[in-house]
């Protein structure tokens, strides 16, 4: 170990576990593979001995075969045991990245609230309503009072005048109409 050299960022040090696990894991299905090709050589002499009649050899070499057959499950046990470290590893990782992310949030977060100030906004808000309700109050005080100014005799004269034109150029003439429009006296006898 140098004691003079600089301490690993998280991904380096994540880099650097997956590159040992993908190593020792390597090495373990090699030698998974090895133990396999022994155990069938281990079986054909088992059949070989099994023939020539030689019980003794027979049951030592069966013998061999179950404890080569454990060597291989634990090896294949401990091989799904790197796995599943070399996968938690990844996650704390990725937990590790969440967090910064989070922690890099919860920082831009606060200073916009610091930036934003809600107290002074709130407080801007209601003034804001304040104002737009009394400028609604004076719009619609203004509106009636120009209502009442145009609400005249001139406007209606105006208003009979232009109907009386539009009347005129459609050619309907109002008091000859009127005055053609035939009367039924009802009995009332009947």
């Amino acid at each position: 170990m140098n004691i003079f050299s600089k301490k690993p960022n998280p991904k380096e040090a994540l880099r650097e576990s997956k590159r040992e696990m993908t190593r020792a894991t390597r090495g373990i299905e090699k030698e998974i593979g090895t133990l396999q090709l022994e155990e069938k050589k281990l079986v054909a002499e088992i059949k070989r001995t099994a023939k020539t009649g030689n019980e003794a050899a027979t049951k030592t070499l069966a013998r061999q075969l179950v404890r080569l057959r454990q060597q291989i499950a634990n090896l294949q046990s401990s091989r799904a045991q790197m796995r599943g470290i070399s996968t938690h590893t990844q996650a704390m990782h990725a937990q590790s990245s969440v967090a910064i992310g989070m922690k890099g949030a919860t920082k831009a977060m606060s200073a916009m609230n610091k930036q934003m100030a809600p107290e002074k906004q709130a407080k801007i808000i209601r003034e804001f309503q304040r104002q737009s309700s009394q400028m609604d109050m004076t719009t619609e005080m203004m509106s009636d009072a120009i209502d009442d100014a145009l609400d005249d005799d001139e406007a209606e004269d105006e208003t009979e005048d232009l109907t009386n034109q539009v009347l005129d150029e459609i050619g309907v003439d109002v008091a000859s109409q009127l005055s053609s429009t035939p009367t039924v006296v009802r009995d009332p006898r009947v």
